[in-house]
């Protein structure tokens, strides 16, 4: 990772007097979200496993305020990844960390028991079984697809933060709730292949992670960043230009139901405004 922990300081964008000696120490955390995943390019020196996008948002911060970053944001990753080797020959996240790390920003916890993938195959499948019902994953899984989230998935993300705050206790910590996949109500399809009320049920769903989130920051003395107001009304299901997150079907980038560049730049402009730098 020793190229990616190059200056950003001098960067487009950053202020003139940004010093490499002086700049903030950032480190980016965190799962395909926080990595910008397939959003080009891919950050230069990066496997290609993790498609790590030098578009970022934590890119767009450090380059906008000239801080020193050091990204190792993976796809895929869950917060066990924060403590083993995602892949053979990587180094578990938190040793990216430092005493002297000044800001950390991370998104975590939609890989954690599968939620976002798995509910995702689930409810497509439950459609395809049941065509022409309305809410036949709902009416199948009930909540079975919310409880690892409260039983499990949030005690993961406060013993991660608590850790954070740890090894770096200097830091200011910062956690980025997911944007918004789906519309409160409505059909969605073709875009995302889903049963109308089973849009609501998996809105649902990411609320209840979304709260996990938010919850676990408040546990830890944690900054939660909230992009459930900014990305209402630009999720999946929008037309392009408006929509911050690409759909499972027609989407122009490679990896689907994800943010898109304007996903990161609004998810880097909330990042700034909760540090004040904004």
């Amino acid at each position: 990772m020793g190229a990616l922990a190059a200056v950003i300081g001098a960067a487009a964008g950053a202020p003139a007097s940004a010093d490499a000696r002086s700049a903030v120490e950032y480190v980016n955390l965190g799962d395909s979200f926080s990595a910008g995943s397939g959003v080009y390019p891919i950050a230069p020196g990066q496997r290609p496993e993790c498609w790590q996008s030098e578009q970022n948002f934590s890119h767009l911060v450090a380059a906008q305020l000239g801080y020193r970053l050091t990204d190792v944001s993976c796809g895929g990753a869950k917060t066990e990844d924060f403590y083993h080797a995602q892949y053979h020959g990587m180094r578990p996240q938190l040793e990216a960390l430092t005493a002297t790390t000044e800001l950390v920003t991370l998104m975590i916890g939609g890989n954690n028991n599968n939620t976002f993938a798995g509910a995702l195959a689930t409810c497509i499948g439950a459609m395809v079984t049941s065509p022409g019902a309305l809410g036949p994953c709902r009416a199948q899984h009930g909540t079975a697809l919310t409880d690892p989230i409260v039983d499990r998935t949030y005690p993961a993300l406060v013993t991660a933060l608590q850790d954070i705050h740890a090894t770096s206790p200097r830091a200011r910590v910062v956690i980025v709730g997911y944007p918004w996949l789906l519309p409160a109500s409505g059909s969605c399809a073709p875009q995302m292949p889903l049963a109308e009320d089973d849009v609501r049920y998996l809105r649902e769903m990411q609320a209840v992670l979304n709260d996990a989130v938010e919850r676990a920051a408040a546990a830890t003395d944690s900054t939660f960043v909230d992009m459930s107001q900014v990305s209402d009304g630009r999720d999946a299901c929008q037309p392009i230009g408006q929509r911050l997150v690409e759909p499972m079907i027609s989407s122009p980038q490679p990896i689907p139901v994800h943010p898109n560049a304007e996903g990161e730049r609004v998810i880097a402009n909330e990042v700034m405004t909760a540090i004040g730098q904004q």
